[in-house]
């Protein structure tokens, strides 16, 4: 009955907000007890609460009560996480309950046009799917976009070009799509590579004169191919690369790339080729902000059968903020500590481990670093973003410094406000919802906060 009520909670909630935003936050929520003095209502992971608790709690509550569903506390918490833990090879896998194929019978079977439409050339690994994967303010467009693509195979951003630095989740969001394919579209024929293995199978075709290349890579329902970059200077390779991306497009196979940076900023990367990639959505992938840190390393540990303190999860969000791959490699090595020792992990054992090997790295990043490296990034001094000049070539980086002040430090407006010499607070509200909105639909902004924030930590 309770269940019910929810799905007609859901239904109007769906109609009152974006579907991006209701399929990330709201979509995979369900309520898990009730008794006559609270409601609890299950979500996904950590970040995913506290943005239901701010934004949509008073939404809920009235739903709820419209629906004849009434209790004095409405409580939020994360799912219990299902199944077994299973080890999976990192390297190239098959999904799961399907049987596994070498590359080299891959290669004699798809060399034969009978044979191919039967042959699965499904090179994923199930570990990457869209359940697992922490959304954040940093990746919300990428990950709805890879859902549409998932849903609408071929039709809908097509290609699909994620772009961002490394670690930050491209690769688990590729492969999620396909994953998730497969999964509603069994006879699919999805191959994941990299660009690596793309280019070393051009050679071998050449040199070993080695048959069903060509076939291999134009004959699958989904290509997916990370790490772009390194087709940069490699002429010959890249007219294969484009012969085979206008094979697929045209019969409306889905490409999914990505690379270190957005296409026009890929070095000798043909025109031809620069142009296709930008056709269907380029979406960049950027640092995770302290929230969605905190989500990880809640997440990641709760995988692990841990469950970590508030002081532990905030240590470890605070100081490792480059990328997810360093934050789940320091996240591992207090877990692995830990259980060597037959203690708890606790901040106090994540300092000891970690403390020393960021001692090259600023441990606090103050006000005046965040606007001197700003200032520093446009070629000003930061005499001129904290003086009165108006300016537009020192207006425009005196508001990003803002933003960051508030994005990386969490400083009051008055306080930023104080920071930049400003008498008005309401100037640093409007600096950094001008930002913050400018950042959704500019992708040059989005690269120049990206550098300014690398700056900022190494």
């Amino acid at each position: 009955m309770q269940q019910n009520v929810w799905q007609s909670v859901l239904g109007e909630l769906e109609l009152t907000i974006p579907k991006p935003s209701f399929d990330t936050f709201l979509k995979d929520t369900e309520i898990l007890s009730q008794t006559h003095d609270e409601i609890t209502i299950g979500v996904r992971n950590v970040f995913i609460r506290n943005t239901v608790e701010k934004r949509y709690h008073e939404q809920i509550k009235q739903l709820l009560v419209k629906n004849g569903l009434t209790a004095p506390k409405i409580t939020y918490v994360q799912k219990p996480s299902q199944g077994k833990k299973t080890v999976i090879n990192r390297e190239t896998t098959t999904p799961l309950n399907r049987t596994p194929i070498s590359s080299s019978a891959v290669d004699d079977l798809l060399s034969s046009p009978s044979s191919a439409p039967t042959v699965h050339t499904n090179t994923l690994n199930p570990r990457y799917t869209f359940s697992n994967f922490i959304v954040g303010s940093s990746n919300d467009l990428a990950y709805s976009a890879c859902q549409a693509v998932a849903a609408n195979p071929g039709v809908k951003y097509n290609p699909l070009f994620l772009y961002g630095g490394v670690g930050l989740g491209k690769t688990h969001l590729m492969q999620a799509v396909g994953n998730e394919i497969a999964k509603t579209q069994p006879d699919s024929r999805i191959l994941y590579i990299s660009t690596e293995t793309f280019v070393q199978d051009f050679l071998d075709s050449i040199r070993f004169k080695k048959k069903g290349f060509s076939t291999k890579y134009r004959n699958v329902d989904v290509l997916i191919i990370d790490d772009m970059q390194f087709i940069s200077g490699k002429e010959k390779t890249q007219e294969e690369f484009f012969h085979t991306f206008n094979a697929l497009h045209q019969n409306n196979k889905q490409i999914i790339i990505s690379s270190d940076k957005p296409p026009k900023s890929i070095p000798t990367l043909t025109e031809r080729l620069r142009s296709r990639f930008e056709w269907g959505m380029a979406i960049d992938i950027q640092l995770p902000d302290y929230e969605m840190r905190c989500a990880i390393v809640e997440a990641k540990a709760s995988l692990s059968g841990v469950q970590l303190d508030n002081p532990t999860i905030e240590y470890l969000a605070t100081n490792i903020k480059t990328n997810v791959r360093e934050l789940e490699g320091a996240l591992n090595q207090l877990l692995a500590y830990a259980e060597m020792r037959g203690v708890a992990p606790d901040a106090s054992i994540a300092e000891g481990l970690i403390g020393s090997a960021r001692q090259s790295r600023p441990q606090h990043v103050t006000p005046k670093q965040v606007i001197d490296k700003t200032a520093r990034y446009f070629s000003l001094d930061s005499t001129e973003i904290c003086s009165a000049k108006r300016d537009k070539h020192i207006v425009f980086p005196r508001q990003i410094a803002m933003y960051l002040l508030r994005s990386e430090l969490h400083l009051s407006f008055p306080k930023i406000a104080q920071e930049l010499g400003r008498k008005d607070h309401t100037t640093a509200i409007h600096s950094v919802e001008k930002i913050e909105k400018a950042s959704k639909l500019d992708t040059i902004l989005r690269e120049q906060l990206s550098e300014i924030r690398e700056r900022l930590y190494t």
